[in-house]
């Protein structure tokens, strides 16, 4: 009987190298995830840069309302991820370009809809809360739309291989951004900022049009996520869980501690800026490759997964002890008067993404097997510990309890992530199912 980890995976591709052939496998691979971690440093540092720009210009309370849209947003995005571009990345990467074309324009038009649907949610939401977070929650309303289809042709690149591309279309928002912020810092509210970001990602998305010639296919996305359900709505609950998990710590945050404990601890999140540029930027394309992985040597899975987590958490430790070193003077230059409230979530925080980027190996490897029971298992359950010990945390020793209330979580959470993909690779190798490279043709 065929298990869940062996029955899908990314679409077919190459057959396996030849050892001759394995050094100019390997600078694929460099060549590929160089250009990740590249594209993931712009778009880092595009938000980077908003985040402290709103910091500075609007002070600590007005930091916590623009979080509170940023957390948001980053539950919209994972709905659109887990339904439009997860499955792409997982069936799509390496396919036959006619194939990529045509998934890519639905995957498009799914993240679209997706962000049309759930920004009319927004502003109706905002424009009803008024007050100081109403205007932010319809602004972005508004952006959100544009957002989510950039989104997607990043990673519509990134499952065809040309990871350049999505370089380009984050260097044009970039450009883009600087001007709009410059317009938002003199209207002067969180509402601006919003919509300049929006406004940034709306001509990055019409330049990917240019880029690729894909229209976003919004009438297909019915069809997209009925043949994707298997893994989309997986998918979905698995990446809801924890944005969903971010967003209420952040809801409850601010109702125990304050909105201002909101702004310091994304103030810490913006110190860890850096290593997540290379976090994010390698989760963009560790999917597709140990799904290549799969294909060409499969008993190689285990130790990419493995060399994949331990990097990150190192590389994060590492950044963390920097960080520490860093004089209080360059940290007001940098955040403001955050700064102080940030400073004392240093530790905790690096603890926290150490441990996320050591489960990130794991989970790498479970949606390259596409095990997507057992990746919803360990979501769910790292989300609940996270939203408990943040939430928990907050209640017994405010902003810096909720940070070491998340740390401890985020270590439980990585250890089941291990756990499942070892029981997952037993069973894909004691139960292999040949040709199990299969693409759903659109």
């Amino acid at each position: 009987m065929a298990t869940e980890g062996a029955r899908t995976t990314a679409g077919a591709g190459p057959p396996a190298q030849a050892p001759g052939q394995e050094p100019g496998a390997r600078r694929g691979v460099l060549g590929r995830v160089s250009w990740g971690l590249a594209d993931q440093a712009v778009t880092s540092m595009i938000n980077f840069a908003v985040g402290i720009y709103v910091a500075r210009e609007l002070g600590v309370h007005a930091f916590g309302v623009f979080s509170l849209a940023w957390l948001t947003y980053g539950v919209v995005l994972n709905v659109s991820r887990g339904l439009a571009t997860d499955p792409l990345m997982v069936r799509f990467s390496g396919v036959p370009q006619e194939a990529w074309r045509a998934a890519a324009a639905r995957s498009s038009g799914t993240a679209l809809a997706v962000g049309t649907t759930l920004g009319a949610g927004c502003l109706l939401v905002g424009l009803g809360l008024g007050g100081d977070v109403g205007p932010a929650f319809a602004g972005l309303g508004l952006a959100l739309p544009a957002l989510l289809l950039q989104d997607a042709r990043r990673f519509a690149f990134f499952a065809a291989g040309t990871g350049h591309k999505a370089f380009a279309n984050d260097l044009v928002q970039g450009v883009a951004l600087v001007p709009a912020m410059v317009v938002a810092a003199r209207v002067g509210t969180v509402a601006a900022f919003v919509l300049a970001w929006g406004a940034a990602a709306a001509a990055a998305a019409g330049y990917g049009f240019l880029q690729s010639g894909i229209r976003p296919r919004v009438t297909r996305a019915r069809g997209w996520l009925r043949e994707q359900r298997d893994l989309g709505s997986r998918y979905l609950v698995e990446n809801v869980s924890l944005s969903g998990a971010g967003q209420l710590r952040a809801y409850g945050l601010g109702a125990i501690a304050g909105v201002g404990a909101v702004g310091a601890v994304r103030g810490a999140e913006l110190l860890q800026g850096p290593f997540l540029a290379l976090l994010m930027g390698l989760s963009l394309v560790t999917v597709a490759e140990a799904a290549r992985v799969l294909r060409q040597t499969p008993e190689r899975l285990g130790r990419f997964c493995f060399l994949l987590g331990g990097g990150q958490a190192g590389a994060a430790l590492l950044w963390g002890s920097a960080l520490l070193l860093m004089p209080d003077r360059l940290g007001e230059l940098v955040l403001g008067d955050v700064w102080h409230d940030a400073s004392r979530l240093i530790v905790p925080a690096t603890l926290g993404v150490a441990g996320a980027g050591l489960g990130s190996g794991a989970a790498a490897g479970l949606r390259a097997l596409a095990a997507a029971r057992r990746s919803l298992r360990c979501q769910l359950f790292a989300s609940a510990c996270y939203l408990g010990g943040g939430l928990g945390g907050a209640a017994l020793a405010g902003t810096v309890g909720s940070a070491w209330g998340v740390a401890s979580a985020t270590a439980c959470g990585s250890a089941l992530w291990w756990l499942h993909l070892r029981a997952a690779l037993r069973e894909h190798h004691r139960d292999p199912v040949p040709g199990h490279s299969e693409v759903r043709t659109p």
